[in-house]
């Protein structure tokens, strides 16, 4: 029977994300995960609102204005405290000779450049690096994947 494998796709790329930039995958049924699943996707949507392109263009006046917009500005606020507090625990229980992930990698950079005061590698760019990182991650990987197989359907004599 036909089914669109657009779920499980999302689902199998934000892991492999997370296990390179968190250092660790979710169980596909925990509602943490589920839900940031679900505020990407949300966000996706929201995205492509006339409220929300306009806000790139107007933050400030945009900022008195009703609409999806404020949705998308508190999803991305819920997603960046997510990875703040896995951040966080990382600098707990950071071993500097054993680093497990792109964070620990990342905290390493910033201890070796904490003299320099010019230095691009702080919390805050942590933070905004590994949301960049999911978020572009994830859309767009299991967006090519989804075309792919309907690429290799339409076409089985490539395979």
């Amino acid at each position: 029977r036909p089914f669109n494998p657009g779920n499980f796709l999302v689902h199998a790329v934000s892991n492999i994300i997370c296990s390179i930039v968190f250092g660790d995958r979710f169980d596909y049924e925990d509602k943490k995960f589920l839900d940031l699943i679900h505020m990407l996707d949300e966000n996706t949507k929201l995205q492509l609102c006339l409220q929300a392109q306009l806000y790139n263009f107007f933050p400030t006046i945009m900022e008195y204005v009703p609409g999806p917009h404020k949705q998308l500005a508190k999803n991305f606020e819920k997603v960046d405290r997510f990875t703040t507090e896995i951040i966080m625990e990382h600098q707990k229980t950071l071993d500097p000779a054993c680093p497990r992930d792109f964070i620990d990698a990342f905290l390493n950079k910033m201890e070796q450049e904490k003299g320099n005061g010019h230095s691009e590698f702080t919390v805050e760019t942590l933070s905004r690096t590994t949301l960049d990182l999911f978020l572009a991650g994830t859309g767009t990987t299991s967006t090519t994947l989804r075309f792919a197989i309907l690429i290799l359907h339409k076409y089985p004599e490539i395979v």
